[in-house]
């Protein structure tokens, strides 16, 4: 029996995949449990406009990430800080911090913070680069200096 599963199902295949399994097993399983469907024409079909809506939706999320790239390219961030004289700060740098700055900048769209790819707040004077996730496939470095703020 053919069917089409709704999601990836272990040692089967993946969301949209059109599979063989036995009529037990997709009249007893697969089907109550909502993880696929029959393979009718008609679902064969809507089943081919979903992923076609799907390819389109990811390109344009795609060319989206690459214009808002392109405004963040060159982009450095100065944070003024309080910090020991080793260059230790007194607190920290976050996620949070990055792109609340980056959006009181002059951008056309927002940056959140899970979008700043920071793996741990910084804490020491430096120059950093922190990455800006835009999409799966477009990441953009900002550059992230923290400066010692003077008494």
């Amino acid at each position: 029996m053919k069917v089409i599963l709704k999601e990836a199902v272990e040692n089967l295949g993946d969301s949209g995949d059109v599979i063989s399994v036995k009529p037990g097993y997709a009249r007893n399983f697969l089907l109550p449990q909502g993880l696929a469907y029959e393979a009718s024409e008609g679902n064969l079909r809507r089943i081919e406009e979903e992923r076609k809506q799907a390819e389109e939706r990811s390109r344009r999320d795609y060319l989206e990430g690459r214009r808002r790239a392109s405004q963040l390219e060159g982009v450095s961030l100065t944070f003024l800080a309080r910090a020991s004289d080793e260059g230790k700060l007194f607190g920290s740098i976050s996620s949070n911090d990055v792109a609340e700055r980056l959006n009181q900048g002059e951008l056309d769209f927002q940056v959140e913070r899970r979008q700043v790819d920071l793996e741990e707040p910084l804490k020491e004077v430096g120059v950093y680069q922190v990455l800006i996730q835009l999409h799966t496939e477009v990441e953009v470095p900002v550059e992230v200096q923290v400066v010692r703020e003077e008494d």
